[in-house]
C-alpha cells in the first residue's frame, strides 16, 4: 500500500461542541468531577494521532468513591425497588435519546476509535439502541416459580409452600473494550439495569468519549443519582481496582483472553461473579456446494468489517479445494478495492486501526506469518500519517501450527487453507483454544446443520456471518469466555436466584 494521504473532514456541530469542551470528567453519584489526583490522559484520533480530548486518569480512590455511590444507590432501593414498569420506561427513554443523538455519537465514535462512519451510524449504534429497548421489555418479566416439594417431615397439620424469586445481584463493574464501544457497553448496561443493579462503568482508555456522552444521556433519561457511575482511566489502574473491589458484586468484562485471566485473578478476593466475553479465532468454512459469489462476499465482510477489530471476525478461512483459488482471489480483489481513509469521510470503507501500538502488533503478526512460510496474496503493509492504516491482508500456504493461524490478530488479516474432507475441516476448525463463533457456507441444509452441531463455538452462522440481534445470546466456549451477552440469557447474569420454603 502506497503512503496514504487524506484530509480530515470536520464533524458536525453537535460533535464539535462536545470536542470543544476539551477536558472531560468522571460521573459519580450524579455529579461530574475530575479525578481525585487531578491527573488526565489524552485520547487520540487514531487516523492522525491528534489529541481530541483529555480524560480523568482515575485511580483506586476514584473507584472507591464510584463504588460507594453505586452501593448506596443499590442498598437504599432507589433503583432496585423501583417498580419494573418505571425502570422499563427509563430504559426505553435511554434508547430514544441515543437514537435522537445518533449522528453525534457516530462521529465521536469514529474520531475516537477510527471506524468508518457507516459502521457506527448504521450498524453498531442502532444495535445499542436495540439493546436498551429489548431489555426495557424484559424488565417487567423477571419471574420466579412455585415448586411442589416432596418434604414430608413438617409438623403435623402444617403444609409446605416453596417458591423461587429472582433478585438483582447488586453492584456491577462493567469493563468494556475499544473496538465497538457503544454497542458493547449497551450489552452490559441494559440487562444490568433491567435487573435492578447499579453500575460502575470503566470504558477502554482508547475510546472513552462516547461513554461520557452516553452517561450524559442516561442521566437525562431519568436514572436516579448513583445508579450509573463512570470512571475513566487505564485498565491496570482503574480497571484493576474495580475488579478487585470488595463492594462490587459482579464484573462484566469484554476484551482479550489474557486480560480476562487477570480479571479472574482480581475478582477472587470476594468471589464476585464474573462474566467474560473474550477473544476468538473464528473459522469460516466454504463447502463445495456453496453459493460461491455470496460466500466470497460474506467471507470478506467477516474479516474486513471494522478493520477486523471484531471479536467474532472470521479470521480463519477453510475452503474446499475445488473452489480455493476462485474464492481466495475473489476475497483478495474485494480487499484491494476497499477504500481506506479517515472514518469521517463518507466514502471510506475502512478506517485506521485503533492505535499505532495495535497497528504495529498486527503488522508483527503478518511478518511472523511471512517468516513461517506463508504467502501474501494481498496487503501486508501499513501506512498513513500515524502508521495505523493496515491494508486488508490475505495469507495462503499457512499451516495449523503457525502463530498467525493460532492467535487472535484482531485486524484485517485472513489466513486461508484448502480442504477436501468434511471431517478433516471440522477437526481443523475446532483445533483452537477459542470457541466464540464460526460460519459455514453450503446450500445443503444437511451440511449446515451437521456443521452447526459439530463446531465448538458459541454462535454458528449458516450462509452468513455476524448476523446479530439483541435477542440472540452472544458468548463463547473454551477460552472465549464465560456466560452470555444479549438475549434472555444475559439478564440471568445480573440476577440471584433465591429459594423460599415456608411452613404454614
Amino acid at each position: 500500500m502506497t503512503d496514504l494521504a487524506f484530509e480530515t473532514p470536520k464533524p458536525n456541530q453537535p460533535a464539535q461542541a462536545f470536542l470543544d469542551r476539551r477536558e472531560h470528567r468522571n460521573f459519580v453519584g450524579g455529579a461530574w468531577q475530575a479525578s481525585q489526583s487531578g491527573e488526565t490522559f489524552e485520547t487520540l484520533d487514531p487516523a492522525t494521532g491528534e489529541c481530541i480530548g483529555l480524560l480523568p486518569r482515575s485511580n483506586k480512590a476514584d473507584v472507591d468513591q464510584a463504588v460507594a455511590a453505586a452501593r448506596a444507590a443499590f442498598d437504599d432501593g432507589r433503583w432496585s425497588k423501583m417498580i419494573p414498569m418505571e425502570r422499563s420506561k427509563i430504559l426505553w427513554r435511554i434508547a430514544d435519546l441515543i437514537e435522537e443523538n445518533i449522528d453525534e455519537l457516530a462521529e465521536l465514535e469514529t474520531l475516537d476509535q477510527g471506524k468508518a462512519l457507516y459502521v457506527g451510524r448504521w450498524a453498531e449504534i442502532p444495535g445499542a439502541v436495540n439493546q436498551f429497548r429489548y431489555f426495557s421489555g424484559l424488565a417487567t418479566k423477571i419471574e420466579g416459580s412455585t415448586i411442589p416439594t416432596s418434604i414430608n417431615y413438617q409438623p403435623e397439620g402444617k403444609e409446605v409452600f416453596a417458591y423461587t424469586q429472582k433478585e438483582p445481584i447488586g453492584v456491577v463493574g462493567a469493563i468494556v473494550p475499544w473496538n465497538s464501544p457503544l454497542v458493547l457497553t449497551a450489552m452490559k448496561l441494559a440487562p444490568a439495569l433491567a435487573a435492578g443493579c447499579t453500575l460502575v462503568l470503566k470504558p477502554a482508555e482508547n475510546t472513552s468519549l462516547t461513554a461520557v456522552r452516553l452517561v450524559e444521556l442516561m442521566a437525562e433519561a431519568g436514572l436516579p443519582d448513583g445508579v450509573i457511575n463512570l470512571v475513566c482511566g487505564y485498565g491496570a489502574e482503574a480497571g484493576q481496582a474495580l475488579a478487585e473491589h470488595s463492594q462490587v458484586d459482579k464484573i462484566a468484562f469484554t476484551g482479550s483472553t489474557a486480560t480476562g485471566r487477570r480479571i479472574l485473578n482480581a475478582a477472587q478476593g470476594n468471589l464476585k461473579k464474573v462474566t467474560l466475553e473474550l477473544g476468538g479465532k473464528s473459522p469460516v468454512i466454504i463447502m463445495d456446494d456453496a453459493d460461491v459469489d455470496a460466500a466470497i462476499q460474506g467471507a470478506a465482510n467477516a474479516i474486513f468489517f471494522n478493520g477486523g477489530q471484531v471479536c467474532i471476525a472470521g479470521s480463519r478461512l477453510y475452503c474446499h479445494s475445488s473452489l480455493f483459488d476462485r474464492v481466495t482471489q475473489g476475497i483478495a480483489e474485494i480487499a484491494q478495492g476497499i477504500k481506506m481513509g479517515h472514518g469521517l469521510d463518507q466514502a471510506t470503507q475502512m478506517g485506521p486501526l485503533v492505535s499505532r501500538e495495535h497497528s504495529s502488533k498486527v503488522c508483527e503478526y503478518i511478518d511472523s506469518g511471512k517468516g513461517d512460510g506463508a504467502s501474501i496474496l494481498c496487503g501486508g503493509d501499513a501506512a498513513g500519517p500515524n502508521g495505523t492504516f493496515v491494508a486488508p491482508t490475505v495469507l495462503t500456504d499457512v499451516k495449523a501450527n503457525m502463530q498467525i493461524v493460532r492467535e487472535e490478530v484482531f485486524g484485517p488479516v485472513l489466513v486461508a487453507s484448502a480442504f477436501d474432507d468434511a471431517d478433516e475441516v471440522i477437526s481443523a476448525a475446532n483445533d483452537s483454544e477459542y470457541g466464540l463463533a464460526a460460519g459455514v457456507w453450503s446450500e445443503s441444509l444437511s451440511n449446515g446443520l451437521r456443521f452447526a452441531n459439530a463446531l465448538r463455538a458459541g454462535t454458528v452462522w449458516i450462509n452468513g456471518h455476524a448476523m446479530y440481534d439483541a435477542s440472540l445470546p452472544i458468548g463463547g466456549m473454551k477460552q472465549s469466555g464465560w456466560g452470555r451477552d444479549s438475549g434472555q440469557a444475559a439478564l440471568e447474569n445480573y440476577l440471584e436466584l433465591k429459594t423460599v420454603c415456608a411452613i404454614h
